[in-house]
């Protein structure tokens, strides 16, 4: 239910009652509206500075435009929303209802009648900027914040109360119809309350793969090292025949790329064996692969093999004048083994020394079903040109798999499940094998080497009419991000610079009028 000073309406649009000027009057609003959960409680959502006004739910933290620094406005912004908040709801909480947690942008509450207990979500849409963390915003910029858009993309709800109430309830009837659940606080919730959906289906059906033990990282040998599936961050200085007949700088991404890998990846659970000696080494050549883990190996030197100039190292934890031993994803241990023609080095099993594993007792395409209904909903948000829910939809599958990694995000215990860092180093190891596969295809096909690569992205130099993007319309295929034709100085810019760092500074000049134009299927949000 949708409520602004004008009344209150469901997500179609129909007229429910007129204003909701007291909370006791919100309390019996929700009594009376029975409102049935989604895959999350049910929502009352408060759209408009107008509906916080008559419930009493008024800060004045500041203006952004008085701070330097954003986060401490929105910190200051929440502590303000939280104290109203526990001063104006005693009326709700007399009338039986209970706060999970402290109320902020949300007010989770809970009323139990006998064995039946009942959960209701009060959404404050005018303080949704209050709640910070990497779904909602980075650094001193606003992001996604999630169902209601992105205020820097202009896909945001209009600043008329009405206008915004009809575009919220369409998105909210969008989010009902494609995925079968209501959006939660965050993005990442968003994701993970699909999750959970297929897993009460599977649970109850005994069909299909049901995930209920968190993934958490095995004891390593001493302190991880980051990202055990770290990103590629990589830049050269193009040489003449980079730059020779060249007037156009094209980034291409793979499209959706977490979300391709993730409906394509058998992921392990259960609790690991750990295997050392022989027995680990053994298990990397199993009849159907190795199965999916950990494994330390050691990657040789760079320069010992025979690999193009023009590519970063096939591995982040490569060095080029030294061997290094280092934990890897079934992923990576099979891309290493792969010919150099599609990305790899080339090895065998033996080759890469393997000393030790982590090795999972079932594995499978737990994600399958999750990543289907994603898909078909993208696809149905870019079929409608409806770049608003393309967006959210981006929003949900990164900021899952980002948050995978961390145990905090998941601290209630029917949350454990979704803790799965193993996971998310195998997705972002797949996407940066296809990556490198693709970078060695379009050198064959085009004698074209990229000049960056971050990520799932690659940057070259390229003349009038060349088209290296993938033809497919598939996710985790190339599509190209941005195109621009160099000017002269640019050009002139690529042709004398001595390092990366003046590399980089022409890349970022080149696409600088592109930059709010740009795809936003990139992962580097993560």
């Amino acid at each position: 239910m949708i409520v602004t000073a004008a009344g209150t309406y469901t997500p179609s649009g129909r007229e429910l009652t007129g204003p909701v000027d007291t909370v006791e009057k919100l309390d019996k609003l929700i009594r009376w509206a029975s409102l049935t959960p989604l895959g999350a409680p049910a929502q009352i959502w408060i759209v408009g500075q107008g509906a916080c006004e008559l419930l009493g739910w008024i800060i004045d933290p500041g203006s952004e435009d008085d701070v330097d620094d954003m986060e401490a406005l929105r910190n200051r912004a929440a502590q303000e929303l939280t104290a109203v908040l526990h001063a104006t709801l005693t009326p709700m909480l007399n009338a039986g209802w209970e706060l999970r947690g402290d109320p902020g942008h949300v007010v989770h509450l809970s009323r139990s009648i006998g064995n039946f207990t009942s959960m209701i979500d009060v959404v404050i849409e005018p303080y949704v900027w209050t709640y910070w963390n990497k779904d909602f915003g980075w650094h001193n910029r606003v992001g996604d914040m999630g169902i209601l858009g992105s205020p820097t993309a202009g896909t945001y709800l209009p600043d008329d109360d009405l206008p915004a109430a009809r575009e919220l309830g369409r998105r909210l009837a969008w989010c009902a119809k494609h995925l079968g659940v209501l959006p939660g606080p965050t993005p990442a919730r968003t994701g993970a309350a699909l999750v959970d959906k297929i897993k009460r289906e599977r649970t109850r059906s005994g069909k299909g793969i049901v995930v209920t033990t968190p993934g958490s990282v095995p004891p390593l040998d001493g302190p991880p090292r980051g990202d055990l599936e770290p990103a590629v961050g990589w830049t050269r200085v193009p040489d003449t025949q980079d730059v020779d007949g060249t007037s156009r700088l094209v980034s291409i991404d793979q499209r959706a790329a977490y979300l391709a890998s993730a409906g394509m990846l058998e992921f392990g659970y259960g609790q690991p064996t750990h295997l050392t000696g022989n027995a680990a080494a053994a298990a990397a050549v199993g009849e159907k692969g190795a199965p999916f883990g950990l494994w330390r190996i050691t990657l040789p030197p760079g320069h010992a093999l025979s690999l193009p100039e023009k590519l970063p190292l096939p591995h982040p934890h490569m060095l080029a004048d030294q061997p290094v031993q280092t934990w890897v994803t079934t992923v990576s241990l099979d891309g290493l083994c792969s010919p150099v023609a599609d990305g790899g080095i080339g090895a065998d099993r033996g080759d890469l020394d393997i000393t030790e594993a982590w090795v999972y007792p079932q594995q499978g395409r737990a994600l399958d079903k999750w990543a289907k209904i994603l898909r078909e909903a993208r696809k149905a948000a870019v079929d409608t040109d409806d770049d608003a829910t393309k967006r959210f939809l981006g929003t949900c599958y990164k900021g899952y798999i980002g948050r995978m990694v961390n145990p905090d995000m998941w601290a209630a215990k029917q949350m454990h499940h979704h803790h799965q860092p193993l996971w998310r180093a195998s997705i972002i190891a797949h996407c940066r094998w296809r990556g490198r596969r693709v970078a060695m295809r379009i050198a064959r096909e085009h004698n074209r080497w990229p000049v960056r690569t971050v990520t799932d992205s690659w940057v070259y130099l390229l003349s009038g009419g060349e088209d290296i993007a993938d033809p497919s319309d598939a996710l985790g295929k190339m599509s190209v991000e941005k195109d621009v034709v160099l000017t002269d100085t640019l050009l002139s810019a690529f042709t004398s610079a001595q390092d990366v760092h003046e590399v980089n500074l022409a890349i970022k000049a080149a696409f600088a009028d592109n930059e709010d134009t740009a795809a936003d299927d990139g992962e580097g949000v993560l």
